[in-house]
């Protein structure tokens, strides 16, 4: 079976991704859907049935089958490789996982409120939503090549560094639209 790891870790690797794709993508919509709202009719109804469509074929056709597949190669990868269970690295990696995987379904949660127009978001708020998916793909992907020469402190710090450094960004760019909303 080991003949076969280069084949499903690309494969794994594809739909993580494409989930990715799914999950940075997913926000925007939800963003543009949020300021369509806030539009005069007929604008607002037009604007609305188009991103419902948009999002849920983005939803259904790339980033949940994405997901499933990422798993699933993740979990064939692991039958291969079963002492990597013994990993403190991957114990740390998986622990995102579950944390990635209860993003998606949150996100499954807002899709669906937004399939119903019930929104109860500010774009201000699902932009910084948004940036979860990207602090949960720089633990996994620093995790995953360093492993045992990862150092937790300066990994910690790091993290919490970019996700200063991207709530900054968010507000920067807030007040730039504030001043030029065509920014």
């Amino acid at each position: 079976m080991s003949e076969y790891y280069n084949y499903i870790k690309s494969l794994h690797l594809i739909f993580v991704i494409t989930w990715f794709a799914g999950l940075f993508y997913i926000p925007r919509l939800f963003i543009y859907h949020i300021e369509a709202n806030l539009k005069l009719s007929p604008e607002k109804e037009i604007l609305s049935k188009q991103l419902k469509l948009m999002t849920k074929r983005l939803w259904f056709i790339i980033t949940w089958p994405s997901a499933v597949l990422a798993i699933f190669f993740a979990i064939w990868l692991l039958v291969i490789y079963p002492g990597w269970l013994t990993q403190p690295w991957m114990h740390v990696k998986l622990g995102f996982v579950l944390l990635l995987i209860l993003y998606h379904l949150k996100n499954h949660q807002i899709f669906k409120r937004f399939q119903r127009d019930d929104i109860r978001y500010t774009s201000n708020y699902m932009r910084m939503w948004n940036e979860g998916a990207t602090l949960i793909l720089f633990a996994i992907v620093f995790l995953v090549m360093l492993k045992h020469t990862f150092n937790w402190i300066f990994g910690v710090v790091g993290i919490i560094v970019l996700g200063v450094l991207l709530m900054l960004g968010i507000k920067l760019y807030k007040r730039i639209r504030n001043k030029n909303p065509e920014a």
